[in-house]
């Protein structure tokens, strides 16, 4: 019994990407159930040329291009170079962890902090949703929000540039 199933389930994995292939599909993920205790999940993936379209602007995005100027340029352009690039500004404050970062505490309530607000140390910024965990980001310095990077509900990586207090 367990040969045909397990003939049965190739095959149906087979169809699947059979699937993902003429559908033009760059994902698919089902979960048969065979009964109780005994199911498969299956996921199906390929990478499509316009994903590999997306990730190859990011190698060459603005923040590597601003990190190599200031090596290669004068002294006198070092400044202007730095404040293109968010990361490499002094009072940059960057993400701890990868997630989901939210400026207000719940939807439709005000923001925690705005550009022009004056914030002390400690005070929380905003939230980063990691697993699951809402964790509040407290303002690493006291000073005055000049830019805030990122939008509600967008995704951050490690070591992202989130605000910038001055």
């Amino acid at each position: 019994m367990a040969k045909k199933n397990h003939d049965t389930d190739v095959a149906f994995i087979e169809a699947l990407a059979k699937l993902l292939q003429e559908n033009d599909l760059t994902e698919l993920e089902v979960m048969r159930d065979y009964g109780e205790n005994d199911s498969l999940n299956v996921r199906v993936s390929r990478a499509k040329e316009a994903v590999q379209q997306i990730a190859a602007p990011a190698v060459a995005a603005p923040a590597p291009a601003a990190a190599a100027a200031p090596a290669a340029a004068p002294a006198a352009e070092a400044p202007a170079a730095a404040s293109d690039d968010p990361a490499s500004h002094p009072g940059a404050v960057p993400s701890p962890m990868v997630g989901t970062a939210y400026l207000q505490a719940e939807p439709g309530t005000p923001a925690f902090v705005n550009v022009g607000d004056t914030v002390s140390e400690g005070q929380t910024l905003l939230i980063l949703e990691a697993m699951k965990t809402m964790n509040q980001i407290p303002a690493p310095r006291a000073g005055k929000v000049t830019r805030i990077l990122v939008e509600d509900g967008s995704p951050v990586e490690f070591g992202a540039p989130l605000m910038i207090i001055e």
